[in-house]
């Protein structure tokens, strides 16, 4: 399967580490946010990357080259920065199936396979990762509500007064169907074409997409901060895997 990952993005609330190169490449753990990004998408036998980048794209490309691991990388150009459903449609020519899409300012340790298992198995439309965050929270991400069966009815792009807490967390399958709703949806109060008015077309239009509860966690990498937690996550993993490897050793 495909993976496109966007990546355009400037990261002007991670300054002074975003000044010389895209937010994308900010280090955590020692290794560019994208890495982590492309090491769970081969973890998914992901067999070609579509890159999308913008601000700085030189660094990336430069950076990675024609392939990861031995895994193709194809790299688009999202000229301005106006919305995901935008910087997906700058890919549409290139994916010809059901595909997977990472948001490339996210680290995950999460069950990301049941999310393509999902898709695989049941042809859905789209298959989400979302999970649960606290109210106070759910205004930075775009917030998702979800019928009896687990199917996503609504998507709502950071509202200000959220009607749920259940999150989009920045991985998702879709069919090539998206790429119509992306080509239909109208500029936000914001100023950007939003992938989140795209899924509430396909929704509409009968489309069926479910929801996959999160199982491990994700940070979103939009601030020091939240830099500073991934990599207390991952050391903390590290450091428990080799507890357990010494437990089994002894």
């Amino acid at each position: 399967m495909q993976a496109v990952v966007l990546a355009a993005g400037e990261g002007t609330r991670l300054r002074p580490l975003t000044e010389d190169k895209p937010k994308a490449l900010v280090e955590v753990d020692g290794r560019p946010i994208l890495s982590h990004c492309f090491d769970r998408l081969l973890e998914l036998d992901a067999d070609e990357l579509l890159v999308v980048v913008g601000y700085r794209k030189e660094r990336i490309i430069d950076h990675y080259g024609d392939a990861y691991e031995g895994v193709p990388i194809t790299y688009t150009h999202q000229r301005e920065p106006k919305g995901l459903a935008h910087a997906l449609l700058t890919v549409e020519e290139q994916v010809d199936d059901d595909f997977m899409l990472m948001l490339g300012d996210n680290v995950f340790e999460a069950n990301l396979a049941d999310v393509v298992n999902r898709q695989r198995e049941n042809r859905t439309d789209a298959a989400f990762l979302v999970e649960e965050v606290p109210w106070e929270e759910a205004s930075r991400y775009g917030v998702c509500d979800t019928n009896d069966y687990g199917e996503i009815v609504e998507v709502i792009e950071k509202p200000d007064d959220p009607p749920t807490n259940l999150v989009m967390t920045g991985f998702y399958t879709f069919t090539p169907a998206i790429f119509h709703a992306c080509h239909l949806v109208q500029p936000s109060g914001r100023g950007e074409y939003e992938l989140s008015d795209a899924i509430d077309l396909l929704i509409h239009s009968g489309r069926t997409i479910d929801a996959i509860r999160m199982d491990g966690w994700r940070i979103d990498v939009g601030y020091p901060e939240d830099r500073e937690e991934a990599e207390r996550r991952i050391q903390g993993d590290f450091e428990a895997d080799a507890e357990a490897t010494g437990a089994a050793s002894e």
